[in-house]
C-alpha cells in the first residue's frame, strides 16, 4: 500500500517520518506500507493545492497512492479528545465554509454551493481501533479558535466534534478529486477554547504523532492482507 503523508509544517512531517522510520514490523507478504511525507503548509488552501500536485504527479509518474492521511497537531474538544490524546476522524469536516446570517449559521450545503464534509475511508475505523485513539469528527477551519464563544459556537453546531485542525478538508478535497481515499489523524496539543498558550503541549502532541505512525504499518497490514485474499 503507497500512501501520502500530508502535513502542514515541518516539525509535524519531521515527528511522522521519525514515526515510521523506527518502526520495527516486518513487511507483510503483499509488500506492507510505503508512505510519503509532505509539508504542504498551514491552512486548507495550501494543503489542498500541494496535495493535489502530488497525486496528479504520482499519477503520471505510474506510481499512485492507495491512501492519503492529513496529519498533524491540533486543538482538542474536551472531554472527548485530552491533551496527548490520538483522534482519528469519522468525518472530515469544514467548520466555517458557508455564510453568518442573522439567523445563525448557514453550511454551504444549505446555500446550496457544495459540500462542507468527508466521509474518509472506511480504513479509518480500523486505525483508530489499532492506534487507540479517540474516532470523531474533526473540524477543519482557517481561524483557530481561541474564545469561549466561539468554541462554544462549534460544539453547538457539531456536537461530537472531537477534534479541530486546519487542513484536513483540504487534504480531502484533492484526495477525492483523484479518487483517493482519505483518512486524519491528529495528536492533541491544545484544548479548543480561550487561547492559552502556556497551557499547550506541542512537544508531547508531537511525540504522540511520531509513536502513532510508528505503529502505522502494523495497523493496515491486516487490511492489505485481507485485501490480498
Amino acid at each position: 500500500m503507497r500512501v501520502l503523508v500530508v502535513t502542514a509544517v515541518p516539525a509535524e512531517a519531521e515527528s511522522v517520518a521519525a514515526g515510521l522510520a523506527s518502526a520495527t514490523a516486518a513487511p507483510t507478504a503483499t509488500g506492507g506500507v510505503t508512505a510519503d511525507v509532505l509539508a504542504a503548509g498551514v491552512g486548507p488552501a495550501a494543503a489542498a493545492a500541494a496535495t493535489a500536485t502530488a497525486l496528479a504527479t504520482a499519477s503520471y509518474e505510474k506510481r499512485a497512492y492507495d491512501l492519503v492521511i492529513s496529519a498533524g497537531i491540533g486543538g482538542g474538544f474536551a472531554p472527548a479528545a485530552p491533551l496527548g490524546a490520538l483522534v482519528v476522524a469519522d468525518s472530515i469536516v469544514a467548520a466555517d465554509l458557508g455564510a453568518q446570517t442573522p439567523d445563525g449559521y448557514l453550511s454551504v450545503e444549505e446555500l446550496g454551493f457544495g459540500r462542507s464534509a468527508h466521509v474518509p475511508s472506511p480504513l479509518s475505523a480500523e486505525l483508530a481501533r489499532a492506534l487507540d485513539a479517540v474516532y470523531g469528527p474533526v473540524l477543519t477551519v482557517s481561524t483557530v479558535t481561541g474564545t469561549t464563544a466561539r468554541a462554544a459556537e462549534l460544539t453547538t453546531r457539531h456536537p461530537d466534534a472531537a477534534a479541530e485542525a486546519m487542513e484536513g478538508f483540504g487534504v480531502a478535497e484533492a484526495a477525492v478529486a483523484h479518487g483517493v481515499p482519505v483518512a486524519e489523524i491528529r495528536a492533541v496539543s491544545n484544548a479548543v477554547g480561550p487561547r492559552d498558550r502556556a497551557a499547550w503541549r506541542i512537544g508531547e502532541a508531537l511525540d504522540a504523532l511520531r509513536a502513532a505512525f510508528a505503529r502505522l504499518g502494523p495497523a493496515l497490514d491486516p487490511v492489505i492482507e485481507e485485501e490480498a485474499r
